[in-house]
């Protein structure tokens, strides 16, 4: 396990689906990454002071299954304006209601202040290792 890569992971406010967030926290435990993962109903606020108590952490990765994502994740720009959650935010799962899609989900998410969207999550460490790339280099150059 890296000591060095931390992901905050959690499932949004609303939704109770608990076996995905497990799987995932297992997952990318596998991929050598340290996992605090936050569990279910978790509010955006609870992400922002884990993110304020671990600023070392890579990313936030917050899970939504019953598509309320967008509700759950209304007060994200706010929190950014405030100075919190300055880390790569990324949903994945169900991104809205019902099994009529407008198209737009995403674009609303985005919007809010969401950098990464994942549709599968085993693209997950993939992601993350970009995320992480990424970082290394702008560190190196600053």
């Amino acid at each position: 396990m890296n000591e060095d890569r931390l992901v905050i992971l959690g499932v949004a406010e609303s939704d109770a689906h608990a076996v995905a967030n497990h799987l995932i926290a297992m997952q990318l435990r596998l991929h050598g990454l340290q996992v605090l993962n936050l569990g279910v109903c978790t509010p955006l606020a609870d992400f922002a002071a884990a993110h304020a108590a671990h600023p070392h952490a890579e990313a936030v990765v917050i899970g939504s299954l019953n598509g309320h994502a967008h509700q759950d994740l209304r007060t994200l720009p706010e929190l950014r304006a405030r100075g919190l959650l300055n880390c790569p935010v990324v949903v994945g799962g169900n991104l809205s209601v019902g099994s009529r899609k407008d198209g737009g989900e995403e674009e609303r998410l985005r919007s809010l202040g969401v950098d990464h969207l994942l549709a599968d999550a085993t693209q997950l460490p993939v992601l993350l290792d970009l995320i992480h790339a990424a970082r290394a280099t702008q560190l190196a150059g600053a």
